[in-house]
């Protein structure tokens, strides 16, 4: 596996600006960006207009079924935007693993960019104040691992209980 910087790292899931992603970018580990992924889930209803309102189908099935098809359709297409963001954060994740062990060895990065209440929920704030300031990447790294403790110390009860919830299983 690659190793990859920490900014490039951060890059993925956070925008220039320290905020998290909705949709993670695969362009720094070479993949695809999150601004042609987000480009092909707006384009999806529109093709699926044109194939459904053609004038041969339109023809052939008349307007209330082309209709109940497109919505229908479109249904299955919101599962597929949620497949595909879904498909891509795991992938993103699995490829930057390695990468995050090595600068904040005992942090899980699904925690940091989980979207439920964890010790590092507010990963995202402490990261778009570091953004502002500009660092270096080792000021950066710094940083963060003081960070990660500062949020550890304030989520010290979150954490206990997760252990024992560990010991419990």
């Amino acid at each position: 596996m690659s190793m990859y910087s920490l900014k490039v790292i951060l890059s993925t899931f956070a925008k220039s600006d320290g905020t998290k992603r909705t949709i993670f970018n695969a362009a720094p580990i070479g993949g695809l960006s999150s601004k042609s992924v987000i480009l092909f889930f707006i384009a999806m209803p529109f093709i699926e207009y044109a194939l459904i309102f053609n004038p041969y189908v339109f023809n052939k099935l008349g307007i209330a079924q082309c209709i109940v098809l497109y919505i229908v359709l479109l249904s299955m297409v919101m599962i597929a935007v949620f497949v595909i963001t879904w498909k891509i954060k795991k992938s993103i994740v699995q490829k930057i693993s390695a990468s995050w062990e090595s600068y904040f060895g005992k942090i899980d990065l699904n925690m940091v960019l989980s979207s439920s209440m964890t010790p590092y929920s507010k990963f995202f704030d402490y990261y778009a104040k570091a953004v502002l300031e500009n660092q270096t990447e080792d000021d950066l790294h710094r940083y963060l691992v003081n960070s990660f403790k500062k949020m550890e110390e304030e989520n010290k009860e979150l954490i206990e209980a997760m252990i024992k919830d560990n010991k419990l299983h």
